[in-house]
């Protein structure tokens, strides 16, 4: 780092930084817009996406800031990098959950009240969230992780 960042340096540095909260705001509105007028899962889903989009291009500027003011970024990077790696690890399979929950309430195969097969589990669906579809048979609610019903052969009846 340069001990002493120019005026100019923190000028631009600013400047990024708010062209940055701009930018992740426009894009978030614009994410947000696809779901005017949608269910309120495909709504929560927009809004999730809306946000990790928004907090990623925010970090990318701050990076992109911190660069401008002399920072050397490469060491921070890679730490960020390998704190993903981690983390994403650690939690692979509550994530393969949520994408997969994404993906089915994007696409819809089934609906809330169809009857669907899916491994050994059939039943009436309930509920589909981010990370289970719920589905009910005989008085007894289960509980299918998304990422099961992604991976698997579902057969679907409407209901």
């Amino acid at each position: 780092m340069d001990p002493a960042p120019t005026l100019p340096k923190i000028l631009t540095a600013g400047a990024v930084l708010g062209a940055t909260f701009l930018l992740a705001g426009f894009l978030r509105g614009r994410v947000m817009r696809l779901g005017e007028g949608t269910e309120a899962n495909r709504l929560r889903v927009l809004n999730l996406l809306g946000h990790a989009l928004y907090v990623g291009t925010v970090l990318l500027g701050a990076l992109t800031a911190l660069g401008v003011l002399g920072v050397n970024i490469t060491a921070l990077v890679a730490g960020l990098g390998l704190t993903g790696f981690a983390v994403g690890f650690a939690l692979r399979d509550i994530i393969s959950n949520l994408l997969a929950g994404m993906l089915i309430i994007l696409y819809s195969p089934f609906r809330i009240g169809d009857t669907i097969k899916v491994g050994a589990f059939e039943g009436k669906v309930v509920e589909v969230n981010l990370r289970y579809t719920v589905v009910e048979r005989e008085g007894e609610k289960i509980l299918i992780p998304n990422s099961t019903m992604f991976t698997n052969i579902i057969t679907v009846r409407k209901g």
